[in-house]
């Protein structure tokens, strides 16, 4: 579905975007004003999870609310980010100045919270309590979200707790989200379970993609994917972050790696040793390039060696779309590739910790407890190869779990959007 080409209630109301909008067309006379959305997404750019969440919600802003304006209030779109966003969503509108900014909260009817690792953008959406009366929303975040010790997973601000209350919809993307939130006595007249927004995701680069499968000679449908990982993401490795090593981390990362990637690793011994499948190892973050080399390429026996490919620089959201679409599934140490796939109709494998937070619950809550792994729990880890292996073995029955799991995150997505269209049309 696309945009109208209509833009003049907006640039009426919305002066100080005119120059910024000037190559835009404008709305066609006597058709209805358009309801305009702020969306405060895009945080960060060096993981294509992070990534994804804004072009997922994009999508269902998209095909739920065509005639509507959008603008992206965001982080960070740099690194290509905002190319890739564009091209899929020409008609965006992506806020850069402050004074975009100021007129913006002025003139939209909505502010919508994206999909996000915690309350992310509380002090964007404090702005705009301040600024106005006007309705705003959470959708599909986890909470508290602090990615800690054990002692720090539930230190939240108490100012969230009002934050949350005054929304006209708080949406947590997992079920134990939802439960913290109404332990802490948030009371919000809609409080539920809402699938990330990166399960809408759509952003495509077929090129990219069928240039390096070819290239790595990984045929489609004949090669699984797998992303490793550390306890704590090590962001101070990237320059661009300008971050103190965290001691502590860095130590108890040192501490568990083998014990968390040596599962993974195995499952990957047995793919390649009992099936005629590939393996492709790939990123979720920048980080984990490198990781995956140490951690999983390099100490793997010659003779599966030779049937695994090592990505060796990081990529975006896009490609990685297209090439999850051409796997016959994935396993690792993330989240939001397994959410892509399961999007795309591919199964995917999560295996977690407790330093990832409680995001990996939303596995359960969207009816995949089967692939959804404790690194913590013996009795899961040693569930880990032979799941992998039955996806590996079994594909059409792997795929119709997909089915179900995408059934039921569609029917929520509807329904949530539905309350956004209920509530961006209500009476003020």
């Amino acid at each position: 579905m696309t945009y109208l080409p209509t833009r003049r209630a907006f640039l009426k109301k919305s002066p100080l975007l005119i120059a910024m909008l000037s190559a835009v067309p404008v709305l066609a006379t006597g058709l209805k004003a358009k309801k305009t959305i702020i969306l405060r997404s895009s945080w960060q750019t060096v993981n294509i999870g992070d990534i994804a969440h804004t072009p997922g919600v994009l999508t269902l802003l998209e095909d739920y609310f065509p005639q509507a304006d959008i603008l992206l209030w965001p982080s960070d779109v740099g690194d290509g980010v905002e190319q890739m966003i564009m091209h899929r969503f020409p008609k965006l509108i992506i806020l850069k100045t402050e004074q975009q900014k100021e007129s913006a909260i002025k003139e939209a009817d909505f502010f919508l919270h994206g999909s996000a690792p915690s309350l992310t953008g509380r002090k964007e959406l404090e702005r705009w309590i301040k600024a106005s009366e006007k309705p705003y929303g959470i959708y599909g975040i986890t909470y508290p979200g602090v990615y800690g010790f054990e002692e720090d997973r539930e230190k939240f601000n108490p100012e969230d707790i009002e934050l949350l209350t005054k929304a006209q919809f708080a949406y947590f993307r997992d079920s134990v989200s939802l439960e913290f939130a109404r332990k802490i006595g948030v009371k919000c007249p809609i409080m539920e379970f809402c699938p990330d927004g990166a399960f809408a995701v759509d952003v495509k680069d077929d090129q990219a993609a069928i240039s390096f499968l070819k290239t790595h000679d990984l045929a489609d449908g004949k090669f699984m994917c797998v992303i490793p990982q550390f306890r704590f993401s090590p962001w101070w490795e990237i320059p661009a972050k300008k971050l103190m090593i965290n001691e502590k981390k860095n130590d108890y990362n040192m501490k568990m790696k083998e014990h968390d990637n040596a599962p993974i690793r195995e499952a990957i011994i047995a793919v390649v040793r009992q099936t005629d499948l590939k393996i492709l190892i790939v990123p979720e973050n920048e980080t984990q390039v490198h990781i995956g080399k140490e951690m999983l390429y390099d100490p793997l026996p010659e003779d599966v060696k030779k049937r695994v490919v090592w990505r060796d620089h990081y990529w975006l959201t896009d490609e990685a779309v297209s090439t999850y679409a051409r796997s016959a599934g994935l396993f690792g140490l993330e989240m939001h590739s397994p959410i892509m796939c399961i999007a795309l109709g591919i199964p995917a494998v999560v295996c977690r910790f407790e330093e990832q937070t409680s995001k990996a619950a939303m596995w359960k809550d969207i009816g995949l407890q089967k692939w959804l792994f404790d690194m913590d729990t013996p009795k899961d880890v040693a569930g880990i190869v032979p799941a992998v292996l039955d996806i590996a073995k079994n594909p059409k029955s792997a795929k119709a779990q997909v089915v179900k799991a995408q059934q039921f995150v569609k029917k929520r997505q509807q329904q949530t959007m539905a309350v956004l269209k209920e509530k961006l049309y209500a009476k003020s």
